[in-house]
């Protein structure tokens, strides 16, 4: 290990704490949609389908940048937490999988009883979620924060957004930032460089209000606490 500065995990907690809501929140926008109602069916599936591939990609991300890592530098300390972590990410990406097949169905339809479907896979998916996040943040985070690099972090960051088009960047900082303390968004958006930035500060409150007005009826969702 060198004298690099050490990563910063803050964002992480943020991460966690929107795929925690988003993703507790969606069963019941998707037994709110209407018989039919096509539109609204989209805008709830559209959302769902933004927030899962945000998720499988990051833990893609995890599973390319961080845990080879941290066998190599931690050993033993490590070899149970990331044998854990790529258990559950295996397992919820299959959860992935089933929500993203049965998702495409009930959008071309808006079916109740395949939207019923869908709501209880999306149940089952955030509460493995749940429970993945919480052995992560309490196992594998400490040990991240003493064995990966800044820079080897801004990597892990950097590819699980790579799939994410720049017009959507303020949004995903936005739905990231929503509960999170001001300090640790200052931050975050003084790491970055310049020009992103001063987009991101300016346009994600925004992008964040104006998406959670249309898919949530209200530009202030239910929060659910946990981000740092």
């Amino acid at each position: 290990m060198t004298n690099e500065p050490l990563a910063d995990v803050r964002d992480m907690y943020l991460a966690h704490t929107m795929f925690r809501r988003e993703i507790g929140l969606a069963p019941a926008l998707i037994r709110g949609v209407a018989d039919g109602d096509l539109e609204r069916a989209a805008v709830v599936a559209d959302h769902v389908r933004l927030v899962d591939t945000v998720l499988h990609h990051h833990h893609a991300s995890e599973d390319e940048h961080l845990w080879h890592r941290l066998l190599d530098r931690a050993g033993a300390d490590a070899e149970p937490v990331v044998r854990v972590m790529e258990e559950q990410h295996e397992a919820i990406d299959a959860l992935l999988g089933e929500v993203r097949a049965e998702l495409a169905s009930w959008r071309d339809s808006a079916d109740p009883a395949r939207g019923a479907a869908l709501a209880e896979s999306v149940t089952r998916l955030h509460a493995r979620l749940v429970e993945h996040l919480a052995v992560e943040e309490e196992k594998a985070l400490p040990l991240i924060e003493k064995h990966i690099t800044a820079a080897e972090w801004g990597q892990m960051v950097a590819a699980g957004a790579a799939d994410v088009a720049p017009e959507q960047m303020p949004l995903m900082f936005g739905l990231m930032a929503y509960e999170a303390d001001p300090g640790t968004v200052r931050d975050i958006v003084a790491s970055l460089p310049p020009e992103v930035g001063a987009v991101i500060g300016d346009l994600a409150s925004q992008a964040f209000a104006a998406h959670a007005q249309r898919v949530h009826g209200t530009a202030t969702p239910e929060r659910i606490g946990g981000a740092r």
